[in-house]
């Protein structure tokens, strides 16, 4: 049990340590992320550049600590936008019953059964693929929110329903409450608990989406960085072996999520 404690102590701080790299990536380096030092490209590590420069010439530590902060704000905001949608329509479904609970939970069992991966590159792909980076950005929120919330539905559908012959509700009913209040007023603030486990659990996924979209091409656009845009730097196996310093952004978004995944259990044991 200590041994636990002490393990999500270390994966706590460690999450702190990233976040604050990314939130303040403006003072943790001097240069710009998509400054080109022409003379140097593909240089090792040095005092000046300490994970050395890509093939443009490009500071990688630079690009990684810029990279973390898009990352690590995109998932969560994009985490809140599903959540948000599946505590309406949850809430709606659990609380109202009926034809329109049979037509939510259907959606998400449809929107379940398709291979998210491809949907969301074949929407990415609707958009122009010369968009410029900040639309890029926000693009990839939009359709990682969109497209998130089936996953959470059934767990808020649930929770919901549980509450629908609790004694608040009924005595919510008979106080006069229309079904809009009742939802805003009783069921979703009864359910709080819910949204932040559902919320927590989608951020390393959206993290991990977000950084196979980029990977592909179809997510956060060059020059602005993002784990995923730099994880294609390792396609040249060959090269990165030579250069094993240029994996810091795979090592990065590895502890990020295995330490998401450790800190959980104590917000479940809490809640």
């Amino acid at each position: 049990m200590k041994a636990r404690r002490i393990l999500r102590l270390i994966c706590r701080v460690a999450l702190v340590v990233i976040f604050a790299l990314g939130l303040f990536a403006g003072s943790v380096t001097q240069y710009s992320y998509a400054f080109q030092f022409r003379e140097i490209p593909n240089m090792a590590p040095t005092a000046q550049h300490w994970l050395g420069t890509d093939q443009l010439g490009r500071d990688l530590f630079t690009r990684l600590v810029y990279g973390t902060r898009i990352s690590l704000l995109l998932a969560p905001a994009a985490a809140l936008l599903a959540t948000c949608i599946a505590a309406m329509l949850g809430g709606l479904a659990g609380l109202r019953g009926g034809w329109l609970e049979k037509l939510i939970l259907a959606t998400a069992d449809l929107s379940m059964s398709l291979p998210l991966l491809f949907v969301l590159i074949a929407l990415r792909a609707m958009l122009p693929l010369n968009v410029s980076p900040a639309l890029s950005v926000v693009a990839t929120f939009v359709i990682l929110g969109l497209l998130g919330w089936p996953a959470s539905v059934r767990v808020v559908w649930a929770a919901a329903r549980n509450l629908r012959q609790s004694e608040r509700i009924l005595l919510a009913r008979a106080l006069g409450y229309r079904r809009s209040q009742l939802l805003f007023r009783q069921v979703i603030p009864s359910l709080r608990h819910v949204f932040l486990a559902q919320s927590w659990i989608a951020i390393p996924v959206f993290i991990l989406t977000e950084a196979t979209l980029s990977m592909l091409g179809v997510g956060v656009m060059e020059p602005l960085p993002s784990w995923g845009n730099l994880l294609r730097g390792l396609e040249d196996f060959p090269a990165m072996a030579a250069n094993p310093w240029k994996a810091a952004p795979l090592v990065l978004l590895l502890v990020t999520v295995i330490c998401f995944q450790f800190i959980f259990p104590e917000s479940e044991e809490r809640i």
